[in-house]
């Protein structure tokens, strides 16, 4: 579970620390804030599988984001998702020998009265 944990919190400090991403975002949150006006970015759920070697500890760790924008053209949500992207592939996991960062799926769509929404989900392997 440490592994989970670090890594959740290497992609929350990448993207908090990323100040073009901050300067076109309201907040970037660990899970749902109680009260948020986008855009902005939300941590979700973080799931884990062992990515060991017969000598080394190791973890796939999947981590969920939700991106939010307000405006009307899918214009800005581009721009987030592609600075949320650079963010993720920088992430470095202290303690850990980084492997891939991928993207895995993300999904698109029109929130009626809330702009654009984007699910995304990034794939990070480290070996401990």
């Amino acid at each position: 579970m440490g592994d989970e944990m670090a890594v959740r919190g290497a992609v929350l400090e990448a993207l908090r620390g990323d100040a073009a991403l901050a300067a076109m975002l309201n907040g970037v949150w660990d899970g749902p804030p109680v009260k948020a006006s986008a855009p902005y970015v939300v941590l979700g759920e973080c799931i884990g599988s062992d990515w060991g070697t017969k000598d080394r500890a190791g973890r796939e760790v999947r981590v969920a984001m939700i991106v939010q924008d307000k405006r009307e053209s899918a214009d800005g949500l581009a721009a987030l998702l592609a600075l949320v992207d650079a963010a993720v592939r920088r992430v470095t996991v202290p303690g850990c020998e980084m492997g891939a960062v991928a993207l895995l799926r993300s999904r698109v769509l029109r929130a009626r009265d809330e702009g654009w929404r984007a699910v995304v989900e990034y794939r990070v392997r480290v070996l401990g």
